[in-house]
């Protein structure tokens, strides 16, 4: 039986990756999971950023 990787969408560009990050960027406190190329951006210089872990395809 071949099994395929479950591919997310990222919560800020939409993008389906197999790697996201659990994350909060503003000041709202939700948790959202982006890609590594948002967190990037989204991590660097926040006062507000708060990393809550890593999801992983399977």
């Amino acid at each position: 039986m071949v099994r395929t990787k479950k591919l997310k969408s990222c919560d800020y560009c939409h993008q389906l990756v197999n790697l996201r990050y659990r994350i909060q960027y503003d000041e709202s406190n939700k948790w959202y999971q982006v890609c590594p190329n948002c967190w990037n951006v989204l991590a660097k210089d926040n006062p507000f950023y708060r990393y809550g872990g890593t999801w992983k395809a399977k």
